[in-house]
């Protein structure tokens, strides 16, 4: 044994001469011993390179991402050589800890481009976790949340603690074997200068990379926009065109009339557009029109950019609504706490509506409802319902228009209807799914605990991406049959309907593009409402053209109430 604590003895057990190793078992097995001490060397620094190497996107994942030269670890190895014993191993556990920390932000940011298109953001994100722990109650049960709240615990614990003990593991090696690691590591810098001079690649990936450094120089950008985004967010809060309107002078176009705004979940354009969704949805979207025009109605539509993709479908509304981008949980958390008017609270401000929200995905307390200016507020324990969810669904789209029929919009000598309306039927994951039927069938719902039956099971959906995207496209197909089937069974010359998807679906659907456009359609029957529009450039029918305008989803308001004010029109 070595008298050096520095220099360990060669299979790094620092062993007594009484008992090396574990119970002796070193000096009785020396080649296992020596092949578990290479073996474990050698998955500490796949570890330790892997996370280094990784990108933080699943489909930026290759073969090339990992045959390169790092320059972070050849830094690490030059500190940690640097060091005196009792520091270079508390260096290696705090790095090593850090290494393991950002190995789990990676995952994070993988998993939140896969449904939100966007990296983990360490400023507003961590509630979406709670969200998402909901999200696998709702769609695998009780047991499914435990067990995966559990596993993800778990896990993080067995990454920290592994990479700290990699990274202890690497330093004793290289204290064992200093004169080599000094040279190993100057020739490793002299190697990675010459590559990243001379930009040598290999499969058309750089070998000499900086890219963990890079990732953490922008997650730290990243937290810094995100920290100074409240005072230039208050400031655009506070540029309001209509806030010294008086009541009299606001949405005059409109009055008498029963107006809906209605959004249809992760209705984006990829259901339009994607050739292999798009001929099924088309004959929806004409099926659609048919049935409308038969019943008198015209309608225009147009294109509009969501701040989200993938989820946060709250997001939308709220940016949709207060005319503000509210593309973050902050900004939603200051807007809903502020006076800031929303083209609900707006109707409302008028006194010449009663304003109502249907929202049957809320099942718990909603204080946002009030500050949206809804009068009266129907969530999911409301609306009548006692059928089954479908996933995370609680009240199918049909039932949840019947109940709007029956609960407001067929009472007699009633004051004009402002509705804002959420469909969620078509909420991911889309499976099992609802089906239309007759709409006298409806009752109380219990129907629809059959209908459930003989859906399709998620788990078994999400095994094929394009079962997703098939499940998906029928659901978005059953969420226009139901809204325009209602227009044609209970329309009539005082309903405007305003209908439009709050954002994209998650990236297994979309294929990744960067695309945000959703749909949005205005239906009514009195040709005026629609000649107050008609500079708008939009599309004739509920299908919006490829090339019709496509404006950021907080233009809407503004554009609206002038479009439906005293110089409107």
């Amino acid at each position: 044994m070595s008298a050096n604590t520095d220099e360990p003895d060669p299979l790094g057990a620092g062993s007594s001469p009484t008992r090396p190793g574990w119970f002796g078992w070193r000096r009785r097995y020396p080649r296992t011993a020596m092949a578990v001490h290479v073996g474990t060397t050698v998955l500490a620094a796949a570890l330790v390179f892997v996370v280094l190497l990784v990108p933080n996107r699943l489909d930026w994942i290759t073969v090339q991402s990992f045959l390169r030269l790092p320059v972070e670890a050849i830094f690490l190895a030059a500190a940690l050589l640097a060091l005196p014993s009792r520091g270079r191993r508390i260096t290696a556990v705090v790095l090593g800890a850090f290494v393991g920390l950002s190995g789990v932000l990676k995952c994070l940011d993988m998993g939140f481009r896969q449904t939100l298109a966007r990296p983990f953001d360490l400023v507003f994100d961590w509630v979406l976790l709670s969200d998402g722990a909901d999200w696998v109650k709702d769609s695998f049960g009780r047991s499914g949340e435990v067990l995966a709240v559990v596993g993800v615990i778990v896990l993080v614990i067995a990454v920290l603690t592994l990479s700290a003990l990699a990274m202890v593991r690497l330093a004793n090696v290289l204290a064992r074997h200093r004169p080599v690691a000094v040279r190993s590591t100057l020739v490793l810098g002299v190697v990675w200068i010459i590559c990243f001079t001379l930009g040598v690649q290999f499969g058309g990936v750089p070998v000499a990379t900086k890219g963990y450094a890079q990732y953490l120089a922008n997650r730290v950008q990243y937290v810094r926009d995100g920290l100074g985004d409240a005072d230039v967010f208050k400031k655009e809060m506070a540029v309001d065109a209509y806030a010294k309107t008086p009541p009299g002078q606001l949405l005059t176009g409109l009055r008498g009339k029963d107006v809906m705004f209605t959004f249809i979940e992760s209705y984006g354009r990829v259901a339009i557009d994607d050739p292999t969704m798009g001929p099924e949805v088309d004959a929806t979207l004409k099926a659609g029109d048919a049935r409308l025009r038969a019943a008198g109605f015209a309608a225009r539509s147009g294109w509009l950019k969501s701040p989200v993709t993938g989820a946060g479908s709250w997001l939308a509304h709220s940016t949709f609504l207060s005319g503000l981008w509210i593309k973050n949980q902050q900004r939603y958390r200051t807007l809903t706490t502020s006076d800031r008017a929303t083209l609900t609270s707006y109707f409302q401000k008028t006194g010449a509506w009663r304003t109502v929200g249907i929202v049957p995905g809320v099942r718990k307390a909603w204080p946002e409802g009030t500050y949206f200016g809804l009068d009266h507020i129907y969530d999911s324990t409301h609306l009548g319902y006692q059928g089954p969810y479908f996933s995370w669904t609680p009240v199918p789209d049909q039932f949840s228009l019947e109940a709007f029929q029956k609960l407001e919009h067929s009472k007699k000598n009633r004051d004009p209807i402002m509705a804002e309306i959420i469909l969620a039927s078509s909420h991911n994951p889309w499976s099992p799914i609802a089906h239309m039927i007759d709409w006298k069938d409806l009752g109380n719902g219990k129907v629809f605990y059959k209908i459930k039956k003989e859906g399709t099971n998620p788990t078994e959906v999400w095994k094929s991406a394009q079962r997703v995207r098939t499940e998906y496209r029928k659901a978005i197909q059953y969420s226009l049959d139901s809204l325009t089937q209602w227009m044609q069974r209970y329309g009539d010359d005082k309903t405007v309907l305003v209908f439009l998807g709050d954002h994209q679906p998650v990236p297994t659907v979309t294929g990744g593009t960067s695309n945000r456009d959703v749909p949005v359609t205005i239906v009514a029957r009195d040709p005026k409402v629609l000649d107050r529009v008609s500079n708008w450039g939009w599309t004739d029918g509920i299908k919006p053209a490829d090339n019709a305008p496509e404006w950021t989803m907080n233009k809407f308001r503004d554009r609206f109430m002038t479009a439906y004010g005293p110089q409107g029109g």
